[in-house]
């Protein structure tokens, strides 16, 4: 536990192989559950999970057919709802975030201070040197127009998806709405500022090893903009809800 409060941690994954056990060993001892989502894995990662198996703090659910990493997180975040948890943090299963930033991450949503908590890797010394120039461009371009469309002035990596949620929060949010491919973190943001939530940045160190991005151009340059739209849309018109959208995969 947290602070007296009850803390799971989803972990999406997809095509991980064996960097999905390193994220659950490495897990900090306040951590009471994690829920690993395998979103039809096509490599070694079911493999790798079923030798994890479910124990009492460890439970693996599989998707039949791929969903994107919304709706990996929708299932995992329903999952950590029946099961308690009063903190949800998410940390994806590809290893690229790193533990030793969790406390800290979660401490403003745990002490009451925030709804959601959502890592900053554009703030740490080292991220211009570590980060792909290309993807330190881009999110800093989708950070800006984020921070546009949704009026969350704070929010300095749209991006990262290193996050803590409070179950109150989370059970507000329409999770079958939100998109489910790149761009779920904007939408999902989107989503909270029109409920009024309170969203603050943790800054979080930026993990990279060399592995190379599966995001689509026309992710960046068509489909976010068009959620981001829809979410300035809502936002204008006084709603409180964010829309669904059709978007095509």
């Amino acid at each position: 536990m947290l602070l007296g409060q009850r803390f799971a941690v989803v972990i999406p994954a997809f095509n991980t192989g064996a960097r999905v056990r390193r994220v659950v060993d490495t897990l900090p001892p306040f951590v009471d559950l994690a829920v690993i989502v395998d979103d039809a894995s096509t490599d070694d990662t079911r493999a790798v999970l079923t030798e994890l198996g479910n124990t009492g703090a460890a439970v693996v659910l599989r998707h039949g057919e791929n969903r994107g990493v919304g709706g990996a997180l929708a299932t995992g975040y329903r999952e950590a709802l029946a099961r308690g948890a009063e903190l949800v943090a998410v940390m994806a299963g590809d290893a690229q975030m790193d533990p030793a930033d969790l406390a800290a991450l979660a401490a403003p949503v745990a002490e009451g201070r925030a709804d959601y908590a959502k890592g900053n890797r554009l703030r740490h010394p080292d991220c211009p040197r570590v980060m792909p120039a290309v993807r330190y461009a881009g999110n800093r371009v989708l950070s800006a127009l984020t921070r546009l469309a949704t009026g969350l002035r704070d929010v300095g990596d749209s991006q990262c998806g290193y996050t803590v949620i409070s179950a109150r929060a989370l059970r507000s949010l329409d999770l079958d709405g939100l998109w489910r491919r790149y761009g779920y973190p904007n939408h999902l943001l989107g989503a909270l500022a029109l409920q009024r939530r309170r969203v603050v940045d943790v800054v979080v160190r930026p993990v990279y090893a060399g592995e190379v991005s599966g995001v689509r151009w026309r992710d960046a340059l068509v489909v976010i903009p068009r959620i981001l739209l829809a979410v300035a849309l809502a936002r204008l018109a006084g709603r409180a809800r964010v829309p669904r959208l059709g978007l095509p995969g």
